[in-house]
Formats: structure tokens, C-alpha cells, sequence
């Protein structure tokens, strides 16, 4: 590798942990903001709280609603890739984060192609960290609408073109619905009334919100954040720098001696009547998804 490669990809690195530093304090600043208000209501919370418990039978649980195929804890996740892949990537992710578009970037081709070999399955998180720390609804309208391409088998190709058209952190464009939707002609036959009217209603948007909390009740507190087979963060503080290069000497090493799940081509398949919520996929699967849209500046 030449001298210039090597510092263009210390740069490239010091800039996400720049984008990561920053991130952090925020979400400090906001929790203490929280604490310190939290501490002149306390009083008043707690005589409120035993009433809605009574009333509710308990603290919150699943969202009524979740994708077609959502996995995990509380359906949760949205996984992409060979179901039986020996290895699984999580990745906690927020639309609106350039962080998380600098990542997606560096590893979407390696990603892609370890899914489509059958090494590889990916379960996405999709949370609303910049919503909190920034205001707005970007966050949460994006999550919804990918969700919303669960449902109709696109997920991986709509959360490429998503990161592809990433606005600059301050614009919150991803709010505006009818630009989602505008996106969405981008992946051939995504666009149906059903994921019109998916991501109009905000459908999933209790799924974003319960994905949101469930990342800081973890004690995750910047994105993107990514486990391999439930490890540690691969991002977090003295983890070597991630590149693609790195993830798939990982995922190499994990799966010596194991086969290969069976290749999707990142196709999710969908519920047999195609309804959203459904607790799992169908019998019938989805044509397979050729590779990512070509990159467009966003």
C-alpha cells in the first residue's frame, strides 16, 4: 500500500472516531439533562406509576406490531442472509448516523458477499439515537420505511439506497415520508400500496421506538455498534480498526470447519399471506435480490 492509501485510511479513521466522540458527549449531555429533570418530578412519577401499573398489568412488553420475519428478543431484530449461516453479525444502527454511513460504506461489499456465500447472517437493530440528540424524525421514518421493506422482501436493497442518499446530519430529510417513498423507486417492484400506506401510517414506528430502548437498556450508547456471534462491540475502545478486510478474516476464523448456510442473496422471504407482523417467514420464498444498487452521493 502506498504512503498516500495509508494516510488516506488514517484519516477515513480518524474522522469516524471524531463523528463517534461526538456522538458520545451528546448522549452524555442528554442524560444528564434527564437525571437532573428527572430529579424535580420524582416524586410526583412515583405516585402516578402504581395507578398505570394496576391498570396496564405490567411493564411494556413486545410491540403489538413487528416485520414480517423479525427475530430475537421481543422480534427485534431483522435478520438478512442465510438463515443457517454459521456466523452472525449484529449490527445496531441508526439511518441519520454518519457514522454509521462511513461503516456501511467500508463493509457493505464484504458483508453482501459473505451473505450471498452463505458465511454470513446479519440481524439489523434499527434505533433513533440522532432524533434524541438532534430532534427530529429521520431516524425514526427511515427505520420504518426499511421495516416496511422487510415486509416486502427489498430490505437489503432499500438500506443501501437509504445510506446511499444519507442527508447531512443537521437535515433531517429522512422526516419528509414522500422523499422515503421517492427512494423507494429506486428498488425495482418495492414500491407497492401496501408499502406506501406501511410507511405513510408510521406502522412500525412502536417497533423503532422499542428497538431504541432496548439498545440503551444493553448499555450500547453510540452506533453503529456490531457484535460478531454475540463477542464484543468490533468498534468499541482497543478493538483494531474495522475494515473489510479485518471482518472477513473474523468471520473466516469463526467458521473454519463449519458449512456454509444456504445463500439468500439477502432476499427475506415473505409471510405466506404477506401480511406485516407476522411472527415469522413463510413457506414460500422471494426471488433472490441481485447485488446492491450501484452508489450514488448522498
Amino acid at each position: 500500500m502506498s504512503e498516500k492509501n495509508r494516510e488516506g485510511k488514517r484519516s477515513a479513521r480518524d474522522r469516524l472516531q471524531e463523528q463517534r466522540a461526538v456522538d458520545q458527549r451528546r448522549q452524555k449531555r442528554k442524560r444528564t439533562a434527564i437525571v437532573a429533570g428527572s430529579v424535580v418530578g420524582v416524586l410526583a412519577i412515583g405516585a402516578i406509576i402504581g395507578v398505570v401499573v394496576a391498570n396496564s398489568g405490567g411493564g411494556a412488553g413486545a410491540p403489538a406490531v413487528t416485520p414480517v420475519g423479525a427475530t430475537g428478543k421481543d422480534k427485534l431484530a431483522l435478520p438478512n442472509g442465510a438463515s443457517d449461516a454459521p456466523s452472525t453479525l449484529t449490527v445496531y444502527e441508526d439511518f441519520r448516523c454518519p457514522a454509521c454511513a462511513a461503516y456501511e460504506k467500508e463493509l457493505r461489499d464484504t458483508i453482501h458477499g459473505l451473505q450471498d456465500q452463505g458465511q454470513l447472517k446479519v440481524e439489523y437493530h434499527l434505533v433513533r439515537l440522532i432524533d434524541g440528540n438532534l430532534g427530529g424524525t429521520g431516524s425514526l421514518n427511515a427505520a420504518n420505511a426499511a421495516a416496511c421493506a422487510q415486509d416486502e422482501g427489498k430490505f437489503r436493497a432499500y438500506h443501501d439506497v437509504l445510506y446511499q442518499n444519507q442527508p447531512e446530519e443537521n437535515d433531517d430529510r429522512f422526516a419528509d415520508k414522500t422523499y422515503l417513498l421517492e427512494l423507494a423507486g429506486k428498488v425495482p417492484g418495492l414500491k407497492t400500496p401496501a408499502f406506501t400506506t406501511c410507511v405513510k401510517d408510521g406502522t412500525y414506528d412502536d417497533w423503532v421506538n422499542a428497538n431504541n430502548e432496548a439498545f440503551g437498556a444493553a448499555g450500547f450508547n453510540s452506533t453503529p455498534t456490531i457484535l460478531l456471534n454475540g463477542g464484543d462491540n468490533l468498534l468499541g475502545k482497543g478493538q483494531p480498526n474495522l475494515t473489510a478486510d479485518r471482518l472477513k478474516q473474523l468471520v473466516t476464523e469463526a467458521n473454519k470447519g463449519k458449512k456454509p448456510g444456504t445463500a439468500t442473496q439477502g432476499a427475506t422471504p415473505k409471510s405466506a399471506s404477506g401480511a406485516p407482523g407476522a411472527s415469522g417467514p413463510g413457506s414460500g420464498s422471494a426471488p433472490a435480490q441481485g447485488s446492491a444498487p450501484a452508489s450514488q452521493s448522498g
